[in-house]
């Protein structure tokens, strides 16, 4: 009877998401086809934001943030969290203050409705590809320049064992090195538990909570050092996903 209920409910999740999805499509699409570039991304930034509001309202995927006080919203930042679910897109629409472009995989682009705002507003990479990477590092890059935030889960893809954290890739701290660009790291907790990437028929409402961790400087940092910034953050996120579980 439990599984029949969890496939019910992610029945009715999804019908959400997609039909708020095209409620936002629209209202996507004009703001970044007749604004500048930059100011479209916003635009459609605002957008996501309501239509993630509305998903967690109506699905009872009910998302609290703390600990926004530590970031200084007059400065762009790397934003570094973990992914265990296909419930952290809400979670960080809803939870981070600034602004942000988004990096993520080419694949979602091909997923019908969401892909569309998805090209529209995520800067994407192949990681097969050196070129694509390339590519959207410098993309990445000027949009720091340009003084917005950016977003990147260090894990790459969503983490399907047990353990806290998958290990991370050096994209997101070379860029913070390069750029000078503080970190900010944060934790999703009961992400896996709400709607389990393996298990998606275990899926269940609740309250998932986006913990911002203390901001990381890297200021007079080298390339030499980027072991070391990666281990720190790994590190003040491991500990901070087995404080709050």
């Amino acid at each position: 009877m439990g599984k029949v209920l969890s496939a019910l409910y992610l029945f009715y999740a999804a019908l959400i998401f997609i039909l708020l999805m095209f409620i936002a499509l629209p209202f996507v699409l004009l703001a970044t086809a007749l604004l500048a570039p930059a100011t479209g991304k916003r635009v459609g930034m605002f957008f996501l934001r309501c239509w993630a509001w509305g998903f967690s309202l109506t699905t009872f995927f009910w998302v609290k943030t703390t600990n926004k006080h530590l970031i200084n919203r007059e400065v762009p930042h790397i934003y570094v969290g973990n992914h265990g679910s296909y419930l952290d897109a809400i979670a960080v629409c809803i939870s981070v203050p600034q602004y942000f472009s988004p990096l993520g995989k080419i694949e979602m682009a091909k997923v019908p409705v969401f892909g569309w705002i998805y090209k529209r507003i995520v800067v994407m990479i192949d990681r097969s590809s050196k070129e694509s990477r390339e590519r959207s590092v410098a993309a990445l890059k000027r949009d720091i320049a340009n003084g917005q935030s950016i977003l990147i889960f260090p894990e790459g893809t969503m983490n399907k064992s047990d353990a806290p954290l998958s290990e991370f890739y050096d994209g997101a701290f070379k860029i913070a090195i390069e750029t000078q660009t503080p970190l900010m790291p944060f934790v999703m907790i009961n992400n896996k538990k709400l709607l389990p990437r393996v298990h998606p028929l275990k899926a269940h409402p609740g309250l998932l909570t986006t913990v911002f961790i203390t901001p990381v400087d890297v200021k007079g940092l080298q390339l030499e050092d980027l072991a070391m910034l990666k281990q720190k953050v790994y590190t003040l996120m491991e500990e901070a996903i087995l404080k709050y579980s």
